[in-house]
């Protein structure tokens, strides 16, 4: 029977308003009123504190990063309800940094973004979705987790693969991506500059290795999830630079691995915002900030750790668990020591730069 059944029925009892029949007649239809709007509200219904019983947030990240947050966000959802009454339903995409980038800007509603490096979140900021100064808003400049570079090898390391200087050798062929199409193969170039710039070497002495280096790739793949495909897969290459997360993820499922974490490195910084024009849209901001300072908690850091990204926690990083799974590394370089992501993106991958005249000198 439905709303307006009920009211007819109700109404037919021949009643005056004076009368107890009548009087029992208006407080029915009260009640009937009540009871049928409050199920027309359906369940976006509110609590003692008027906040509504579900609230959506959209986490858009790069695809390493998809095993850790499958751990970590089921905890914050926990504590959240806990705490709040309130249960937050997450909608998750993960891919390429740079293809998530894009995603984002075209129109992808992300509340928060977990890119592979800085400069695709400014990308996101110069297009009017973040707030600058973005990086101060969180800890550790909003660097929730990280890695290094590592050197992977065949099996019994033939070539006798130990030191970046190795790669620039005639007989060694190296796979990785094209810096100018991946935010991982951007990380590869930088490490292996690094490598000689770290070492007292000039410029001109880094320019000449990285250009002795890329002389060896057969083939730049689009991207890094590519160049591991072509080695592991396809049997290309006497190496390959992957992150660390990736071999130590890799070799906790029990597969074979071969790889050096080279003594002079640099730390691969994975950031994370929050996409404001989003999540005032959404008004969801209270909650998606709240997600972004739990992971840094020594309890979401414990779940980045065991799936191979290193602590940005120091406490996680010194822990018996994870102090020996991540060794120290002798000599770490950063983006910000070489100018800032802006600066690194004008010098060496803006169209011309440092690594387009590599690429047109290996041509020759």
């Amino acid at each position: 029977m439905n709303l307006w059944q009920q009211l007819r029925k109700i109404l037919q009892l021949r009643f005056s308003p004076n009368s107890l029949k009548g009087f029992v007649s208006l407080v029915l239809v009260g009640t009937v009123l009540s009871v049928s709007l409050a199920a027309c509200s359906g369940t976006n219904t509110s609590n003692d504190t008027g906040k509504s019983q579900n609230v959506e947030l959209t986490l858009v990240s790069f695809a390493v990063t998809k095993a850790a947050h499958a751990a970590i966000i089921p905890k914050f959802v926990e504590k959240w309800q806990k705490e709040h009454n309130q249960t937050v339903v997450f909608k998750q995409s993960y891919g390429g940094s740079g293809s998530q980038t894009r995603a984002v800007v075209d129109g992808l509603e992300a509340d928060v973004v977990h890119l592979a490096l800085a400069l695709d979140t400014q990308k996101i900021e110069k297009a009017g979705l973040i707030q600058a100064g973005w990086e101060k808003k969180f800890p550790n400049n909003a660097i929730v987790s990280k890695s290094v570079a590592a050197l992977v090898t065949r099996e019994g390391n033939p070539k006798g693969i130990k030191t970046w200087a190795d790669l620039a050798k005639d007989n060694v062929k190296l796979i990785t991506a094209d810096p100018k199409t991946s935010g991982v193969a951007r990380w590869n170039f930088l490490a292996l500059w690094n490598s000689v710039i770290k070492t007292g070497g000039d410029e001109a002495k880094a320019t000449e290795f990285v250009t002795k280096v890329y002389k060896n790739v057969p083939v730049l793949t689009k991207d890094a999830r590519e160049a591991t495909d072509a080695f592991f897969k396809q049997g290309q290459g006497d190496a390959l630079i992957n992150y660390e997360n990736e071999i130590v993820l890799a070799k906790d499922k029990g597969e074979k691995t071969n790889y050096i974490l080279p003594d002079v490195n640099i730390s691969i910084d994975n950031p994370i915002a929050v996409v404001d024009k989003n999540v005032d849209k959404h008004g969801n901001r209270e909650v998606a900030e709240a997600f972004v300072k739990y992971l840094f908690t020594p309890e979401a850091q414990q779940e980045f750790a065991k799936v191979g990204f290193r602590p940005v926690d120091e406490t996680v990083a010194k822990s018996k668990e994870f102090a020996d799974k991540y060794p120290q590394i002798k000599t770490l370089g950063t983006v910000q020591e070489l100018g800032g992501w802006d600066a690194v993106q004008k010098k060496f991958f803006a169209e011309g730069a440092i690594f387009d005249q590599i690429q047109a000198k290996n041509k020759r």
